[in-house]
């Protein structure tokens, strides 16, 4: 179990964009290298078979092109992880979550058995829906019509975004969801545990102007007793979720951490008094930020282990130390952080391997192809494969932090400088051409964009070779076989 999602609402981010970012992080002791591509409408199934449940669906026949972060080796199927289509949508794929035995008795999972096909799930979703959608909502109701009608054989969350709205569905049980509109003033962390703490069934029913769900919620609710409030208003977190002891070791601390890091002032997270723990189940879903938040600080956030506790597994000294499990874990494959910016093309931001060691980089998703040095990774480990190369440098920062950290430091921001400005650049020449990222792409626009691409990802790839080069030297000074003339 792996992964997790930081959402933003346009009046929270800097630029008034909204943001999806979404760790994908393997299963202990597995790693799957990952590719940055684009799926065009030749390429797109129109029968989807899937690998882990052998369902088979049929697709629509127009699908739009889109970004996604699948498996370079496919042998356990897609695994998209995130993207942003032609029309500027961006969906993620699975948070994996928790839930409890009332509710996987009253619904199971659809697992595959025998010759019957399970459901659908965490390898499928992105391809499934992304193609066929034009806003954060349609997103929201094909998914769940597809839920309904195939099931899932396991409980996932999935964000949807527009340049409006950030959607947030959760799946309960095998056949049913529900999904709530990200206040446009907060952001949202979910660390792996369903983590919607309201649920408005007069909205969800009527309106929709903030929550949605399947069309049988409230008799499933009722007929199987899954309501756990006393006299208030329904909570979705206490009825369909999860409170075990491996919670509060694996899943509620990161939402503790990234919230005091967001909102150090707003609560008092430390000390005898603290209003929230690590070990809290009634952390808030989402909040308001102390101040906006742009890319830069989701990156710092996707690449969290506890700095400034003494939980931190990097920390000199404490008996606490590794206690927690972190965000920026050593199993995260990929980051996709999705931008969905007003009047100004979408930007799909990458970042591969473990996030404390590495640089989260924008690309333009709206093109038809996607540098080599992102997108040709293979089972080989190789620097010529931004994959590799970022596995390579985290394995050998990790053993000797305190000596390399300031290199990666001094990456992260000469990499996040360079491709803000080669952005800078071409946003202006693209909104000369008029692109304002929801109308079609022109050949001069597609063509400049795809020239950033490649301008940026060359920049990367001379930036972590430099990176490898100093972090290298340095541990190899500190292996334990070293001796010179002067230590006799």
């Amino acid at each position: 179990m792996g992964c997790t999602t930081i959402l933003v609402g346009k009046k929270a981010s800097n630029d008034g964009s909204t943001m999806i970012a979404r760790t994908d992080d393997s299963g202990s002791g597995n790693f799957e290298a990952k590719q940055f591509v684009v799926v065009t409408p030749e390429d797109q199934p129109r029968t989807y078979t899937s690998t882990q449940s052998r369902v088979s669906v049929t697709l629509p026949d127009d699908p739009m092109s889109y970004t996604c972060m699948p498996d370079a080796v496919q042998h356990k199927g897609v695994w998209p992880n995130a993207g942003i289509n032609a029309a500027g949508i961006a969906m993620s794929a699975t948070e994996t979550l928790t839930s409890n035995e009332r509710v996987l008795a009253a619904d199971p999972l659809v697992v595959a058995e025998g010759d019957t096909p399970g459901g659908i799930g965490e390898e499928d979703l992105v391809l499934l829906v992304l193609p066929y959608i034009h806003s954060a909502r349609e997103g929201v109701r094909r998914l769940g019509s597809l839920l309904e009608e195939y099931g899932t054989y396991e409980m996932n969350g999935i964000a949807f975004a527009d340049a409006d709205e950030v959607w947030w569905l959760e799946t309960v049980g095998g056949h049913h969801w529900m999904a709530r509109r990200v206040p446009d003033d907060c952001y949202a962390v979910i660390p792996n545990q369903l983590g919607l703490d309201a649920l408005d069934f007069a909205d969800a029913f009527g309106e929709q102007r903030d929550f949605m769900c399947s069309a049988d919620m409230r008799e499933f609710v009722a007929d199987n007793h899954l309501d756990l409030t006393l006299g208030s208003d329904f909570n979705p977190r206490l009825a369909f979720g999860s409170h075990s002891d491996s919670d509060h070791t694996y899943n509620t601390p990161r939402a503790w951490g990234l919230q005091r890091h967001f909102n150090p002032r707003s609560s008092v997270w430390d000390g005898p008094n603290a209003d929230y723990t690590p070990m809290s189940d009634d952390i808030p879903w989402c909040r308001v930020p102390e101040h906006k938040i742009p890319m830069e600080e989701v990156k710092y956030a996707m690449a969290y282990h506890y700095q400034g506790t003494e939980f931190d597994p990097y920390a000199r000294h404490g008996l606490h130390r590794g206690k927690f499990r972190p965000v920026g874990i050593n199993r995260t494959t990929s980051v996709g952080g999705l931008n969905v910016r007003p009047g100004l093309e979408p930007l799909h931001w990458v970042a591969f391997g473990s996030m404390p060691f590495n640089a989260m980089v924008p690309f333009y998703p709206r093109v038809s192809t996607t540098p080599s040095y992102l997108a040709d990774t293979s089972g080989r480990v190789t620097t010529e494969a931004h994959y590799w190369h970022n596995r390579i440098i985290a394995a050998l920062v990790d053993a000797h932090f305190h000596e390399c950290s300031a290199h990666v430091a001094r990456y992260q921001l000469a990499v996040g400088t360079q491709a803000r400005v080669l952005i800078k650049e071409t946003d202006t020449q693209l909104s000369d051409l008029g692109m304002d990222g929801t109308c079609e792409v022109s050949l001069e626009a597609r063509e400049l964009m795809e020239k950033t691409n490649q301008a940026i990802a060359d920049m990367l790839q001379r930036e972590t070779d430099d990176l490898l080069d100093k972090v290298l030297f340095d541990a190899s000074m500190k292996m334990r076989n070293a001796f010179s003339s002067d230590d006799a």
